[in-house]
């Protein structure tokens, strides 16, 4: 069964469709970042994290949020991104990030089980959903 509600993450409207063994477990707001948590009941301990790094106004980082957001709503359990969490982290919130990525945001990195950061190659923000789904896939695949 497919529901489609209408959201708005970080003052995005999104369309997120919820499959029946897959639900929204929650958007938490933080000062330092958003995170939106797609997954099963199950994923909790087997949940992979993916991060952006992005900042109010930057219309390529709204334009790759939208495509990731999309991109977890059509996965499906047997997916690659089904056990992602997503945290979309404003880099003028905290000073590191914003000297690390000021001039190369959109950035998304992937964090490893030891706690730190692998930076994924840059997507072309011509890519369709599919293509970002089936690169996002590959990374969490390696």
């Amino acid at each position: 069964m497919l529901t489609t509600t209408r959201r708005t993450i970080g003052g995005i409207p999104s369309s997120v469709a919820s499959l029946s063994k897959r639900r929204v477990l929650g958007l938490a707001l933080a000062p330092k970042f958003i995170q939106v948590v797609c997954c099963s009941s199950s994923a909790a301990e087997n949940s992979r994290k993916l991060i952006l790094y992005s900042k109010p106004g930057c219309c390529l980082c709204n334009g790759l949020k939208e495509k990731l957001l999309a991109a977890f709503s059509l996965s499906s359990p047997t997916d690659p991104l089904h056990n992602v969490d997503l945290q979309i982290r404003d880099i003028t919130t905290n000073p590191e990030w914003e000297r690390a990525y000021q001039y190369e945001i959109p950035v998304l990195a992937k964090l490893q089980t030891d706690g730190t950061e692998e930076t994924l190659p840059r997507l072309s923000p011509r890519l369709g959903v599919e293509a970002i789904q089936r690169k996002i896939g590959e990374a969490f695949r390696q």
